[in-house]
């Protein structure tokens, strides 16, 4: 391949990835117009557009998206190989800015523990730690790695699962004493009811009843917006929350939550990292999903 097309490559990736023409001149060491140019002469060899500018960034066109998921292979089989053949005073060290995204929740209270360990075990990785409530989009918040809650529709991104998160219904065993344990979801009409919720309206928790989905209206004892406040004031004894496994799991195994109306649960969520085509897959993002999944795994599996 010639060299001019390399680098034309080479300039339109460094685009896509630092948002705009400036930032790819500073990524690559070249002048603003060297990059243009480049990017310029590769849309006129292939006839189509594929950088719109906008007024706060570059955005891709539907063609300039196809064609740079196929080049960025093509440039990661080059690092690599030029790379394996570089000395280096590491050879082998991950290193790096890793940007890495998850749930906040989930982020907070079980990503930001392991991060210690993480660092002092790649020291000569710069780690950033988003915390996004909404689907991620890899190529456009410039994230390597995410960690996402749900089943995805089919892509090209690449997928290592974590685990399960199933939903339970709890409350503390002094509470259930005292008010009763439901036998079905319908007994819930009876109890106080600490509900998560972000939305106005009446509050409906959904149930697996007779092989189908089932909402169920129950009563709110407490109402929040913060999962933490809802599964505390359970712990406390002030009635029964519905909140994802991989959070109460143990309280659960210390006896302070007891599992409720189990026969009833609906079918558990996947929770799974994603990251691009392992062709193009650094050391540096290796490194953290098998640290993750060997974390997960030895102790904070999320399976209900």
């Amino acid at each position: 391949m010639p060299m001019d097309r390399l680098d034309a490559m080479a300039a339109f990736a460094a685009a896509v990835e630092a948002g705009s023409l400036s930032g790819a001149a500073k990524r690559l060491g070249w002048s603003l117009a060297s990059v243009s140019r480049q990017i310029t002469s590769t849309e006129q060899r292939l006839k189509t557009r594929l950088l719109a500018r906008t007024t706060r960034r570059l955005a891709l066109t539907d063609e300039g998206k196809r064609y740079y998921d196929q080049i960025k292979h093509i440039l990661a089989d080059i690092a690599v190989a030029e790379s394996s053949l570089r000395p280096s005073e590491h050879p082998q060290v991950p290193h790096g800015r890793l940007h890495v995204s998850a749930p906040s929740l989930i982020g907070r209270l079980r990503l930001a523990p392991l991060m210690a360990d993480y660092l002092a075990e790649y020291p000569r990785v710069t780690l950033e730690l988003t915390l996004l409530d909404r689907p991620p989009n890899l190529l456009e918040d410039q994230i390597d790695i995410a960690v996402v809650i749900g089943r995805l529709p089919d892509s090209a991104l690449i997928r290592r699962g974590l685990g399960d998160v199933g939903m339970i219904v709890c409350g503390a065993p002094g509470y259930l004493d005292s008010r009763g344990t439901p036998a079905r979801p319908q007994d819930l009409s009876t109890h106080h009811c600490l509900i998560f919720s972000t939305m106005p309206g009446p509050p409906r928790w959904s149930f697996q009843i007779a092989g189908r989905r089932t909402e169920v209206d129950v009563p709110v004892r407490l109402r929040s917006n913060s999962l933490d406040v809802v599964v505390s004031a359970a712990l406390g004894g002030a009635g029964l929350v519905r909140a994802p496994s991989w959070l109460v799991k143990d309280h659960i195994a210390a006896g302070k939550l007891k599992p409720i109306l189990e026969d009833f649960s609906r079918p558990a969520t996947p929770l799974q990292m994603i990251f691009s085509d392992p062709r193009g897959l650094s050391r540096k993002v290796q490194s953290f999903a098998d640290f993750l999944a060997a974390r997960w795994g030895a102790g904070l599996r999320v399976s209900p």
